[in-house]
């Protein structure tokens, strides 16, 4: 199913698998793995570079993290990260590879070697976090972190059960059926309209893209409206600009649209923030206080290094996504920050799940459990909405993983997909050895990539 997000509309995708292996000291060795999408026009939005383009740089990406990673002596999980963050952010850069870009090799090889790490001792990525296994330290990275006692606060980190699916429903996604018109019905079985969807997954979460123009995002979002409003529980919503917005007082002027419109009046009163709506060009540059007035602004695309949180926070935002292409050991840090600012008891700053794109398998399970033990009530999934389910995964391995995460997953029209009852992900099972892996990928049916 076709997906709009910025200035793309996706009708295909890659995914890329890392395979790590790691030894300690006393001998005892393991794989680890780890999936990411290799998503076109997220890390690098320049129109003049074709998906295939932006697909290659985030492989080389990988590369360049690869060989920092082997040329290193014996250290820590996250000391190895550490000592070539900056390596990898100067390297890429020679090769005209922005920050984000830059981050993502270490954020899938990070993912891999920690899975490794823990399948070695027996233990589960909550348990390696609580106990401090990777050896997280804010050192020279996060100086602002230089006395925080991060070994005492990964202790209070505790998983919960479940966690809300926040349904993203992109630009071009149909409302109702009124709206097939444009996109003819697909015949996997999976709900298709934003209709179908409350009705099959009772979702309390929304996610809704707008794309720039104030007058065609309050209509669109009057559509949206009218089908969640139709339901008399609550529903919350955020609101995803994805750097469509030109600077502060256009997307100021959204708001007070959406507000000064009375069919809009419960959409706007369940809104919870609104995420990235400036261009990470501009967007750390001027204050959005006024705009935060209204809601809590977050970062995403402008998250391109471990100390964006802190220049964002003191141009008026309040939050920053949390990403696995972005780097769990960022993630924890920037949570970490969270805890410090607000230690006078108010929430203020905050972290919010969000990652459209990963799939069914190593991807999706990893950045359910990254979120899960950030504490976070809802994360944003819908990799599995545009594709159906595994299917494009060899059957036995499918069967593999839905033996493995029986909550996570079902068969469903002959396909293992994610399973959503009542909005919610079930993801006890992620706690197994490992990263939150509990099933093999079958690694013959990859093609490899070049090196």
């Amino acid at each position: 199913m076709p997906f709009r997000f910025g200035v793309v509309t996706l009708d295909r995708g890659t995914q890329a698998f890392v395979r790590a292996r790691v030894s300690v000291a006393d001998g005892r060795e393991a794989w680890g793995i780890a999936a990411e999408m290799l998503a076109p026009k997220w890390f690098d939005k320049d129109l003049a570079l074709t998906n295939e383009d932006n697909e290659e740089h985030l492989r080389e990406a990988l590369r360049v993290a690869r060989a920092l990673y082997l040329a290193e002596p014996a250290r820590s999980a996250f000391g190895l990260f550490a000592a070539t963050y900056r390596p990898q952010i100067e390297t890429c850069a020679a090769r005209k590879l922005n920050p984000l870009i830059a981050g993502y090799g270490p954020a899938v090889l990070d993912r891999a070697v920690l899975d490794a790490l823990c399948r070695i001792l027996g233990v589960s990525f909550h348990e390696a976090i609580a106990a401090n296994v990777p050896g997280i330290e804010a050192g020279d990275l996060a100086p602002d972190l230089e006395d925080f006692d991060v070994d005492a606060f990964v202790r209070t980190l505790c998983p919960a059960d479940s966690i809300h699916a926040r349904h993203t429903v992109g630009l071009l996604d149909p409302i109702t059926t009124d709206d097939l018109a444009d996109a003819p019905p697909i015949a996997d079985g999976l709900p298709q309209t934003l209709a179908e969807i409350v009705e099959t997954y009772g979702h309390a979460y929304y996610k809704l893209k707008v794309g720039g123009d104030v007058r065609s995002d309050v209509a669109r979002l009057m559509a949206i409206a009218s089908v969640l409003d139709s339901r008399p529980q609550p529903y919350f919503v955020t609101l995803d600009g994805n750097e469509q917005y030109d600077d502060v007082d256009a997307a100021l002027e959204l708001w007070q649209a959406v507000e000064a419109t009375p069919a809009l009046c419960r959409l706007a009163a369940s809104t919870l923030f609104i995420e990235q709506p400036i261009a990470r060009t501009s967007a750390l540059e001027a204050d959005v206080s006024r705009l935060a007035a209204h809601r809590p602004v977050i970062i995403d695309e402008s998250d391109a290094e471990i100390g964006s949180f802190v220049t964002a926070r003191a141009r008026g935002y309040s939050g920053v996504s949390v990403k696995t292409c972005k780097g769990l050991y960022k993630a924890i840090l920037n949570h970490a920050r969270c805890a410090r600012w607000n230690n006078d008891g108010a929430a203020r700053y905050f972290m919010s799940a969000e990652d459209l794109t990963t799939q069914a398998g190593p991807a999706v399970q990893q950045d359910l459990a990254l979120a899960s033990l950030l504490g976070l009530e809802h994360v944003e999934k819908n990799g599995h909405h545009y594709v159906n389910g595994m299917a494009a995964t060899p059957p036995a391995e499918q069967a593999a993983f839905l033996a493995a995460h029986p909550d996570l997953y079902h068969r469903q029209d002959g396909v293992v997909r994610l399973r959503i009852c009542e909005g919610r992900l079930v993801v006890r099972s992620l706690r197994c050895p490992g990263f939150a892996v509990g099933a093999d990928v079958a690694l013959e049916s990859l093609r490899p990539v070049t090196a």
